[in-house]
Parts: structure tokens; sequence; C-alpha cells
């Protein structure tokens, strides 16, 4: 359904250290920069991009909005949380672990970014 995601970033290699840490916990290459200093993410199913805003405002996390990466396992959304701690991003929500609803079961872990974004990674499971 989606190509594409951007969010705003405010230190880009910054950013960029962060999201090599967490998307290559799930088997993405190092993030790639273009000539305008943007960070681009490509697998086959879509590309993960950061940007400063083109306004020239600061990048915010948009209150309510949240980025979720598919994880094949619980472990490896752990990984991906550590990941993510050990590379400047933060802990929010509840702690990683289970959680019901709607008939359905899910392992979230949540985090937020450099830049303030907050991202998640979820493992449905069976």
């Amino acid at each position: 359904m989606f190509s594409h995601v951007m969010l705003g970033a405010n230190d880009i290699q910054e950013s960029k250290a962060f999201y090599d840490a967490v998307l290559g916990v799930i088997g993405c290459k190092p993030g790639v920069i273009d000539d305008k200093g943007r960070c681009f993410y490509f697998t086959k199913t879509g590309t993960f991009a950061l940007t400063k805003p083109i306004d020239g405002e600061p990048a915010s996390h948009g209150n309510g909005t949240t980025i979720g990466f598919a994880m094949e396992n619980p472990e490896q959304a752990d990984a991906w949380h550590a990941a993510g701690v050990a590379n400047g991003g933060t802990t929010c929500e509840d702690p990683p672990g289970v959680r019901e609803g709607g008939g359905m079961k899910m392992y979230l872990a949540y985090l937020r970014d450099p830049s303030g974004n907050k991202i998640c990674a979820l493992h449905r499971m069976g």
C-alpha cells in the first residue's frame, strides 16, 4: 500500500546512526545519503527516508503518529529496541512485551528516535 515513509530529522548523521542500527537488526543495509543531504533506506517493499524539513523549520514529531516496523519474532523486536536505545533513542510507552486487543496478540516495542519521532517494532503472534 505504501511506497515510502519520510521523517523529518534535525541532525541527519545522528538519525542515520540510529536508523542504521535499528533497521540493521531487520536486515536493512545502512542508509544512503543523496546529494541533497537526505538519507534513504531501500528495500524491495518500500523506502524509508530521513530529511531536514523543506520549509527550513526544525523537525518535530507528529503527536499521535507512530511508524511501525515488522519483526519476525519477539527476540528480533527486543534486539531492535536495544539497538535503538544504544544509538540515541529513548524508550517510550510500556516496556517491550505482549499486548492483546481486538482478538489479536502482538509483541510491541516502542522508541523515540533522536528527533522525537515515535517508532514501533511489531510482531504479530499466532
